[in-house]
């Protein structure tokens, strides 16, 4: 049997993904027939004996692979267990007959689309930062957004680490004397980079929903339910993430500022093609998918 990367067969087996797996491969808690493991290993998963913190990790033959979309609500951490004793996104994932983990994550006070599954390939597929996949949040600011911090997080802003943000399609939905909401779709995955983007140009984050991730979006899905992706959600994911391309590109669209409604104007959340009052630095988006309740658990295979 021809040998495999171990960080592969991890994420393979379902229990994180490929990115994930390499860091706690970093952090020695796995082993290969009791030896402790370096990035890069490999080893043959029909007769080497795989332990991740002391735990023998069976490998199955042949797996059955699930994907679904949970509409995440506040107060609940994206991680599959939490040594706090927090409330994790696994408690809503009841019925599941698979064990499935997030891909990528939201903080504890965001909210909205968040897939999980059992496949590591896909989940790489979709968090790798060259694969570029569009992420469109609804984010609530305070106080009021001047069109100089709008247009300063269209075209990228440097951020508390010193790394720069590449640019991003910002839409002007709700305009009032306090507060701004905004749209903004991003294509990478730094670790709370909304809220950090804000922050950067003078911003205090006060709510933040994910309302799609490619061509998938939250629709109806109420909080804390969630559903299987369709065949051709799933598609769409993948074809997403071996392009790049699933929206306008955000170097493109930043070369146009955003534009906000007139003074004291109220703009509610539209379907896109129908936002009278302003140019929006991309192709908008609602976050509003077509009604869908969710599913109980079934087997869509990818």
């Amino acid at each position: 049997m021809a040998q495999e990367r171990i960080q592969k067969v991890l994420a393979e087996q379902g229990l994180c993904s490929r990115r994930a797996a390499e860091q706690i491969i970093r952090e020695g808690r796995v082993k290969v027939n009791g030896h402790p493991v370096t990035l890069g290993d490999k080893m043959d998963p029909h007769q080497d004996i795989l332990s991740v913190d002391g735990q023998r990790i069976y490998i199955q033959r042949k797996r059955e692979f699930y994907y679904y979309m949970l509409n995440k609500p506040r107060g609940f951490v994206t991680t599959t267990s939490d040594e706090l004793g927090r409330k994790t996104v696994m408690d809503l994932m009841e019925g599941v007959p698979a064990r499935v983990f997030p891909v990528g994550r939201l903080d504890r006070d965001s909210e909205g689309l968040l897939l999980l599954t059992n496949d590591g390939d896909f989940a790489n597929l979709m968090m790798h930062p060259s694969h570029g996949v569009s992420k469109l949040y609804r984010v609530t600011v305070r106080p009021r957004a001047t069109e100089e911090q709008v247009v300063a997080l269209s075209q990228g802003v440097e951020l508390d680490d010193g790394t720069r943000t590449q640019p991003a399609v910002i839409n002007v939905v709700t305009d009032e004397p306090e507060r701004t909401v905004l749209e903004m779709t991003i294509r990478e995955g730094k670790n709370r980079e909304i809220r950090r983007m804000c922050e950067a140009v003078g911003l205090d984050v006060i709510r933040l929903r994910r309302n799609a991730m490619g061509a998938v979006k939250l629709g109806m899905l109420q909080p804390g339910e969630y559903r299987e992706l369709t065949k051709s959600e799933l598609n769409a994911l993948r074809a997403a993430g071996i392009r790049g391309v699933s929206r306008p590109k955000p170097e493109e669209a930043a070369k146009k500022p955003a534009r906000r409604p007139a003074e004291g104007a109220k703009r509610g959340p539209r379907a896109a093609g129908s936002r009278p009052g302003a140019r929006p630095t991309g192709r908008p988006g609602s976050g509003k998918g077509p009604a869908r309740g969710p599913k109980k658990p079934g087997s869509p295979r990818g």
